[in-house]
């Protein structure tokens, strides 16, 4: 009994690991993807961060920059962007019959859900860490512990939204209505987490649905640690939301939330 569950957790491990590599020499190979998707936030950070800058001034007390204010913005949506979108592959798959074949593998159906959610991970996070290069050009010094931090809380941003992408992906059967579902929850979310705003004296019922995004707990976390020593504690203050902790904690929630239905939908699969 040892020995077949020996055999069967490496050949579970074999499985999900050749998931995750496909996953990773596909976007490797895709040039244009790699690129377009780091093109995007940049143009927001020097376009959105120099037009409004006058208007934003005065934030933090006049002590906060609004391109370095907008850096964990862009990073969170470098992450969040590509962590969903790479669940693409799921549909991609079902409609060429490529899914079918690994679904009837002597893989556990757990194992390729759950390297399809290590590819997606992995992704966001060398996309997110590219991004990060940004930094010395707005005067964002990073420390080495400070690049440890932010690297572990981009790793659980990543994880929690490929989950949901995998969530969402696992029961479509189009490239269009992915693509259409995922506009549809992914912009909203992004626009709430307060990414390129922040939160304080907003709307009540805008700070209610910001409680309730996911992406929130992600963008205040990385604004928190990009901005940590850059800005008087003051003024991090009054631009910070909830403890760091707290963000971790609610991050963990949200991709338990989102990771279990997404692994049993995925088993579903006919």
């Amino acid at each position: 009994m040892n020995n077949n569950f020996v055999k069967n957790l490496s050949r579970n491990l074999r499985g999900g690991y050749t998931i995750w590599y496909r996953d990773i020499v596909r976007f490797r190979r895709d040039r244009v993807r790699a690129l377009s998707s780091l093109a995007m936030p940049v143009v927001y950070l020097f376009t959105f961060g120099s037009g409004l800058a006058p208007a934003m001034a005065e934030m933090g007390g006049g002590n906060v920059d609004f391109k370095q204010f907008m850096f964990p913005g862009v990073l969170t949506m470098t992450i969040l962007f590509t962590s969903v979108f790479s669940a693409v592959s799921i549909v991609w798959d079902r409609e060429f019959g490529f899914l079918k074949e690994v679904m009837v593998a002597p893989v556990s159906r757990i194992a390729v859900a759950l390297g399809k959610v290590a590819g997606g991970t992995t992704i966001a996070l060398l996309q997110g860490i590219i991004i990060l290069f940004l930094a010395p050009i707005l005067n964002i010094s990073l420390s080495i512990d400070q690049l440890i931090v932010l690297i572990c809380m981009m790793m659980l941003l990543a994880l929690m939204m490929t989950s949901l992408g995998i969530l969402i992906a696992a029961r479509q059967k189009s490239m269009e209505g992915f693509h259409m579902l995922i506009n549809f929850v992914l912009l909203p979310m992004f626009f709430l987490s307060g990414a390129f705003f922040p939160l304080r004296g907003v709307p009540a019922w805008m700070y209610f649905l910001s409680n309730i995004d996911p992406v929130t707990y992600g963008v205040d976390p990385l604004r928190q640690i990009s901005l940590s020593g850059l800005v008087p504690v003051e003024s991090l203050h009054t631009i910070a939301i909830r403890p760091l902790i707290v963000n971790v904690y609610m991050m963990i929630g949200f991709t338990v939330i989102f990771l279990i239905p997404a692994v049993w939908l995925f088993g579903k699969q006919k």
